[in-house]
C-alpha cells in the first residue's frame, strides 16, 4: 500500500486540502490480490487505491464513462502486420498504465483508510490525474 501511494507522490496524482464548500468527496478503498507463478505459489501481494465507483452520481461527479479497452480485431490486425513485417513483439505488463492521464474536472477523494494526514486529518485530496474506478477516466 505504501508503495502505491509513494508511486501517487511521485507521479503528482492529488494535491492535499481543505474541502471546498459546496463540493462532494468520493471514498476511496483498496483492493488487494495476490499474483501467482505458474506453479500457483504467490509471488507478489498486490495493493491498488480506487475510487469508490458506487459514491459517484450522474451529473454530479461525472458526465460521460470511458474506460480503455484492446479490441480483439484490433490485436489480430495488430499481430497480422507484425508478422507480415517480420517484427518482433514483445509483451510487457506496464504497472499504472491506466494511471497519470490529465483530467480536467474538479475531483475530490477522500484520503485512504489508514493513511489520514496526521497534521490535515479532516482534508481531502484534489485530484490532478485518474484513479482506477473514477468515471472521469482520461482517453488515453
Amino acid at each position: 500500500m505504501q508503495e502505491e501511494l509513494l508511486k501517487f507522490r511521485k507521479q503528482d496524482v492529488w494535491k492535499l486540502m481543505a474541502l471546498p464548500k459546496g463540493e462532494s468527496t468520493i471514498g476511496t478503498k483498496y483492493l488487494f490480490k495476490n499474483k501467482h507463478d505458474e506453479r500457483g505459489i504467490v509471488i507478489r501481494n498486490k495493493a491498488r487505491l480506487v475510487a469508490q465507483g458506487s459514491t459517484q452520481e450522474e451529473g454530479i461527479d461525472y458526465e460521460e464513462v470511458f474506460t480503455p479497452v484492446a479490441r480483439l480485431e484490433a490485436i489480430c490486425v495488430f499481430l497480422a502486420y507484425a508478422s507480415f513485417m517480420k517484427f518482433k513483439v514483445y509483451q510487457m505488463d506496464v504497472k499504472g498504465a491506466f494511471l497519470y492521464g490529465a483530467i480536467t474536472d474538479d475531483v475530490y477523494v477522500k484520503q485512504p483508510p489508514g493513511f489520514e494526514d496526521p497534521e490535515f486529518p479532516h482534508h481531502v485530496y484534489k485530484l490532478n490525474k485518474a484513479l482506477y474506478g473514477l468515471h472521469q477516466a482520461p482517453r488515453i
